[in-house]
């Protein structure tokens, strides 16, 4: 069975397209207008062997906030859609990341209860073109959108860009590893019987 998705969306602000293959290669191609972000879709992409064609623009002559943040929301419910019943998937996933200084965790639960606990202090508001605070509003929309009880803690660093670089990394193995087909769960991994 397929778990791909192709989502778009269009408004005043932004229109995007996304598509996802969630036993993909590892291969990201698009832009959304955004260099340092479309750098971590690519770091996204390769580690949680997703392949992701994100493409379209937003108003980044005012700022890249509606840009990043629904990207998130396509993203979001692109995953959602291409998860379909669940059924088989491990649900939960962990990782630890570290980049030189840097040590980020990611936790998730793939359990269409979405929320996020943010714990992260990037010390730099901007890392190029990018607002470091957009970070946590992408991940907001990620995980409201895709149904993911989500955790992301800087346990230390110093360097924004390997701050921020160190979260998506950590997001895209945990998640690598919570969409991953477990052999021995014949159905959706939870006592309701769904997710």
């Amino acid at each position: 069975m397929s778990r791909t998705a192709t989502i778009k969306r269009e408004t005043k602000e932004t229109q995007l397209t996304v598509e996802i293959n969630l036993d993909g290669e590892g291969v990201f191609q698009g832009g959304v207008g955004v260099p340092f972000f479309e750098h971590m879709l690519d770091l996204l992409a390769k580690h949680g062997l997703l392949d992701l064609k994100i493409t379209g623009k937003g108003d980044t002559h005012i700022d890249p906030h509606h840009t990043v943040e629904d990207t998130g929301i396509v993203l979001g419910k692109a995953l959602a859609e291409a998860l379909g019943d669940k059924k088989g998937i491990t649900r939960y996933g962990t990782a630890y990341i570290p980049m030189d200084e840097t040590l980020a965790r990611c936790t998730m639960d793939i359990c269409a209860r979405p929320y996020l606990h943010f714990d992260v202090a990037v010390a730099n508001e901007r890392i190029g073109d990018f607002d470091s605070e957009l970070t946590e509003e992408f991940f907001r929309a990620v995980a409201m959108n895709a149904g993911i009880t989500l955790h992301l803690e800087l346990l230390y660093g110093k360097n924004s860009h390997h701050v921020v670089e160190a979260l998506f990394k950590a997001f895209a193995r945990a998640l690598r590893q919570a969409v991953s087909n477990d052999p021995r769960m014949t159905g959706v991994p939870s006592t309701k019987g769904a997710l």
